[in-house]
């Protein structure tokens, strides 16, 4: 892949060529789901490929792709970490250095100082794209982000019922404040198909993700059905695209990945040279 033209990424992140957020407005839509199946989708394309779960509070990754339970090598003297690597995919997560029941009482400072180290120290190698993972709403760490790595670009998640719509509004107007293009919406959830007999039902109502799409002159890059064997991948560690590559499902998750490659290709192509964010 060509480099981005302001490449690299932020100070943080010298050897990654391209960094994408994988955000939503709302918490419980399925963006940590879809952040490892396109990471994993992209990685069976070919590319290096890294995750960082930015989700400081509830961090899924340890568990989604089968990590659980396993402490990051530390170099003394580089005094870096090395990620955890499972599916051809570099993993870092605050999930690997708590325990799994600890929870995280910090201020903002503290979760934007920990995501900032999560990049920083960390021996992340050279990666063609990293997805990061972002917790839901438009505070500390989005703004960590924005401020300390150029981003390619954010994918959007969300369901298709309006109190989610209107969260993943708020997500693309912070995006764009901060210069970071919306490569595209995935939503989330878009139809329930039943295992018994196949009959698929728009229990989360149908067609809002199109709207909020031709609102920001933004694509729908991927409709993912309500599966159960989407969830069961996700709490066995063995995410859709690895436990049942041949799905339906898996093809919708790799035609994801070949439209985000596609979007991320054709803005480096363009050489805009958008400056980090300064507060």
């Amino acid at each position: 892949m060509a480099d981005q033209q302001n490449s690299p990424a932020g100070n943080l992140l010298p050897g990654i060529k391209n960094v994408i957020a994988v955000a939503s407005g709302k918490g419980g839509v399925g963006k940590s789901t879809t952040a490892a199946n396109l990471a994993v989708a992209l990685a069976q394309k070919g590319l290096k490929i890294g995750l960082l779960d930015a989700d400081i509070y509830g961090p899924s990754m340890p568990r989604m792709l089968g990590l659980e339970g396993i402490k990051p090598e530390f170099d003394v003297e580089s005094q870096q970490l090395y990620p955890l690597e499972n599916f051809s995919v570099k993993v870092m997560s605050i999930g690997f250095l708590i325990d799994a029941d600890q929870a995280m009482v910090w201020r903002g400072p503290m979760v934007a100082g920990a995501l900032t180290q999560l990049m920083r120290d960390v021996a992340w190698g050279e990666l063609d794209i990293m997805i990061v993972d972002m917790p839901p709403g438009t505070g500390d760490a989005q703004l960590t982000l924005s401020q300390q790595v150029k981003l390619a670009g954010a994918v959007m998640v969300t369901t298709p019922q309006d109190i989610a719509l209107i969260d993943c509004r708020k997500g693309i107007q912070m995006f764009d404040k901060v210069h970071v293009p919306t490569l595209g919406i995935v939503e989330n959830m878009s139809m329930f198909c039943c295992p018994g007999c196949g009959h698929q039902s728009p229990i989360f109502a149908e067609g809002g993700a199109q709207k909020l799409a031709d609102e920001y002159k933004v694509d729908v890059i991927a409709r993912v059905p309500l599966d159960m064997r989407i969830r069961e991948g996700g709490d066995a560690g063995a995410p859709l695209m690895v436990a049942h590559p041949d799905s339906e499902q898996a093809a919708i998750y790799r035609q994801m990945a070949d439209v985000v490659y596609e979007k991320v290709s054709k803005l480096n192509k363009r050489k805009i040279n958008i400056p980090v964010m300064q507060m």
